[in-house]
């Protein structure tokens, strides 16, 4: 099928399933809150903002046993790579850029692995228990937010007291390969003290990694503890201080490359030992009010195979300020601040990176506001670098809304690239240029269809280059020549049919040009998913994954799961839900395995 085709096919499947219509369904786990907590430096109401969002929180991220990764995949621009079960690696890509150039923040604490090759957050082994919201930014924000904010930004927020009091939370799951997980969430809130919570516990002893359809045997399970907390006190009206965490403790077993063998070991596994702390303070002087905030993140990574252990041990330590205030008659907003991030690897060194920027947010009549920010980073190791970024919405009607940005960003060399023991210390920066161009068409509070063109363009690229022999030891990374550009579409809406049927849709078109080793994505990306709700209260969901002209010569596939709640008690829901419910063959990165049909049932419950 020629590519204009599978666009038209793609584009009018998903526009047949968001024409105008009133639509209300309060139970989606699928809404679009008012506002954005990444977009411009502060918490914004999205129709002012002109940067591509989604957000996704409530019961869609309440199953213990449900991969992160599996909840971003239904996003436009995103596309997951799993090497295997629960605990492999899973690399998330926005708008065709690999995960090194998607920073991670968990509670405001970058989780990129400090010590890896190219770092980038790992979302294996991360679930949605003891989260609250999980916010997607698209596109260049290195005018905010600094190195490898190139295509995007994720950003995690554990378990937040939303209510008065003491409230609990609970939910246990089991099913396919002996899952079982459990989690357990306190929350408590009053005029001067937010605290919350929670604890997660998974068991599971997954199938084997390389794909068994190509002869391997041996399941590779996981095992994994996370606990996270929040601490506030409202000192006054204009002073909070605070603290939040979270600690994780995992093991996970893989495969070597060459799969399993009679005869060899099979000992392969991962563990993980991280942690993340942050202090904030926000107070006000005058009409200034600011935001400073220090941050650890450690992570302690062993890897072993066939009785050899590798330790990858790494820490970043950042302190930020922020300081926003009103200007001008017309409520505009000046946002401006500076950071200082020292990353350090065992055995590879470390680098310091200093920036300060500046953001202007300005409206320019009752329909249109427009952002400019502007940003000056100094990395210890190759200088300093300038990146700016405009964008802005115009709300053509209350219901219509046109949205635009452009942009440049950069990610500086990692450590291991720098000092490893295939780096290069004389390695500079990459480079690259972002642009996007929307329209959102609304009908009432939750019913949209969304499109958005965009551009990436990276260049100065770090890949691998085995300098031209045909020793290995000769290998390293090194700046190679050529471009990597990424162009394409992304479609999402919602409609609902009648009060208790809703439809939902995400679709990307991605063109690949690719010189530099980047990872290449599916041209085709489609979810769709539908919704009901019975008399009996009695919730089905029934979603769609298909991706078509992939890279690496593999093949299409589509896959169905089911999931279906029902109300127990006022406080209690009891669910099924199934993947793959085809029982598909099928791989998202060569060579590895995933799930055949499988079904887990669950209880979760709130006090």
């Amino acid at each position: 099928m020629t590519r204009p085709l599978h666009l038209l096919i793609a584009t009018t499947a998903l526009g047949s399933a968001v024409l105008p219509a009133a639509a209300q369904e309060a139970s989606t786990p699928y809404m679009l809150p008012e506002i954005t907590i990444l977009a411009a430096g502060e918490t914004t109401d999205l129709d002012r903002s002109g940067s591509s969002v989604s957000v996704v929180e409530g019961y869609a991220l309440q199953t213990p046993a449900r991969p992160v990764s599996a909840v971003l995949q239904d996003m436009p621009g995103v596309t997951v790579r799993r090497s295997g079960p629960l605990g492999t690696t899973a690399s998330v890509s926005v708008r065709g850029a690999p995960g090194q150039y998607v920073p991670v923040l968990i509670d405001g604490i970058d989780v990129s692995d400090p010590a890896a090759g190219q770092p980038s957050f790992d979302f294996g082994g991360l679930t949605g228990t003891g989260i609250g919201r999980i916010e997607l930014l698209r596109g260049a924000q290195s005018a905010l937010y600094g190195s490898r904010a190139v295509s995007g930004i994720v950003d995690i927020r554990s378990l937040r007291p939303t209510e008065d009091g003491f409230h609990h939370s609970f939910g246990i799951e089991a099913g396919s390969y002996d899952t079982l997980a459990a989690s357990y969430g306190l929350t408590y809130r009053d005029a001067a003290t937010e605290l919350a919570f929670s604890a997660s516990r998974i068991k599971t002893d997954g199938f084997s990694a390389r794909d068994e359809n190509d002869g391997n045997f041996e399941t590779d399970g996981y095992d994994a503890t996370r606990l996270s907390f929040y601490a506030a006190r409202h000192i006054d009206d204009q002073t909070t201080i605070g603290l939040n965490g979270f600690s994780t403790d995992s093991t996970g077993n893989f495969d070597e490359f060459g799969g399993d063998t009679f005869g060899t070991p099979g000992d392969e596994f991962n563990t993980l030992k991280a942690y993340g702390l942050r202090a904030f303070a926000e107070f006000t002087t005058g009409s200034v009010e600011h935001d400073l905030s220090l941050t650890r993140y450690r992570s302690d990574r062993i890897s072993s195979s066939n009785g050899v252990a590798d330790a990858f041990d790494g820490t970043r330590t950042k302190l930020s300020w922020q300081g926003a205030t009103d200007i001008g008659a017309a409520g505009g907003r000046l946002i401006f601040g500076a950071d200082r991030e020292k990353e350090k690897a065992e055995g590879n060194g470390e680098a310091t990176l200093t920036g300060a920027f500046a953001e202007i947010a300005m409206p320019f009549g009752p329909d249109v506001d427009v952002n400019l920010s502007v940003r000056r980073d100094d990395h210890s190791r190759f200088g300093g670098f300038t990146s700016a970024r405009m964008s802005g919405v115009w709300r053509a009607r209350p219901d219509l809304l046109v949205r635009a940005s452009v942009g440049n960003g950069f990610r500086a060399p990692s450590l291991y690239e720098l000092f490893g023991p295939f780096g290069d210390a004389s390695l500079e920066r990459e480079d690259s240029l972002s642009a996007e161009l929307g329209v959102e068409k609304r009908w009432g509070d939750d019913a949209h269809l969304r499109a958005t063109a965009f551009l990436l363009n990276a260049d100065n690229m770090i890949g691998w280059d085995d300098r031209g022999t045909d020793d290995w030891s000769d290998d390293g990374y090194n700046q190679v020549e050529g471009k990597s550009r990424r162009r394409g579409v992304e479609i999402d809406g919602r409609y609902a049919l009648a009060e208790r049927f809703s439809l939902t849709g995400a679709y990307t078109y991605t063109d690949n040009v690719d010189s530099t080793g980047w990872a290449d994505v599916a041209e085709h990306v489609l979810t769709l998913g539908a919704e009901t709700t019975f008399a009996t209260g009695t919730v089905a969901g029934l979603s769609l994954h298909h991706e078509a002209d992939r890279a690496l010569d593999l093949p299409s596939f589509a896959t169905v799961d089911l999931s279906l709640s029902h109300p127990l008690t006022d406080q209690a829901t009891g669910y099924i839900r199934v993947e793959n419910l085809l029982d598909r063959e099928y791989q998202l990165n060569d060579g590895y395995g995933t799930s055949d049909r499988a079904f887990y049932v669950g209880l979760r419950a709130g006090f």
